[in-house]
């Protein structure tokens, strides 16, 4: 079979997603790339691309072997876990390949002011009272925030949301990270004294961090929600060695 015809979906929505396809298709693979549609103006993407649910493992693993996936890379968010899960019981079922691509956690370094935290709920209540709080989550994840009435937020996003935050105090900036300098000026204007995020790891939006080093800021760090041992591969040039000695 030509490699043309070789099927590679790739659950996307990350950079190393776009970057994944783009390099895929530059060596003559056939890819599909999905997208949850969270993004209302995505990067543009190399190969297919689909938007949308599949209507849990069992439609994922409809799909697979209606679209003769020949391999399946989950390339989403690390904190995406549905939809991993998912994954993991589709190719199980199917018996199709699969690799996991997971960008490396952002480890602690000397300076760093981590306060680690296990959940939202655990965030919450870490934040003291009268804090000023850079809240460098998604939009989906706000909501148990709410709770903090003795809290200011900034609530950093890149696209407007579609109801208000049901936050007490808060203002909205609708931007995307900045470079080290940039993040240290936009913390300091806004007089913030607390970061609340992710350890999604990554180049993308660890300015933010290495900022709070500079500045000497505590950070609220949500680390990663464990996972079942599967075939997981931290970059790119990995994932393409291994799709080549799968499909040729």
């Amino acid at each position: 079979m030509p490699v043309s015809d070789r099927r590679v979906l790739i659950l996307g929505g990350t950079a190393e997603a776009t970057k994944l396809a783009a390099s895929l298709v530059a060596q003559g693979y056939s890819t599909i790339s999905s997208l949850a549609g969270r993004t209302r103006d995505p990067a543009k993407i190399e190969g297919a691309v689909r938007t949308g649910g599949f209507g849990g493992a069992e439609g994922l693993a409809h799909y697979l072997l209606h679209e003769n996936i020949a391999l399946l890379v989950d390339a989403t968010h690390p904190f995406a876990t549905q939809i991993s899960d998912n994954a993991l019981a589709a190719v199980q079922s199917t018996h199709t390949p699969f690799v996991r691509l997971e960008r490396p956690a952002w480890q602690r370094k000397p300076g760093d002011i981590w306060n680690s935290v296990a959940t939202l709920e655990e965030a919450v209540l870490s934040i003291p009272s009268r804090a000023r709080v850079l809240l460098a989550l998604g939009r989906q994840h706000i909501g148990p925030f709410s709770k903090r009435r003795d809290v200011y937020f900034v609530v950093r996003m890149i696209d407007p949301p579609e109801t208000p935050p049901d936050l007490a105090d808060f203002e909205l900036e609708l931007s995307k990270p900045g470079k080290k300098d940039e993040e240290a000026a936009f913390l300091t204007r806004k007089r913030l004294t607390h970061i609340v995020c992710r350890n999604s790891g990554g180049s993308a939006s660890y300015a933010k961090i290495a900022a709070a080093r500079e500045l000497g800021l505590p950070v609220i760090m949500i680390e990663r929600p464990h996972r079942p041992d599967t075939s997981t591969l931290p970059d790119v040039d990995s994932i393409i060695s291994f799709v080549r000695e799968r499909l040729g």
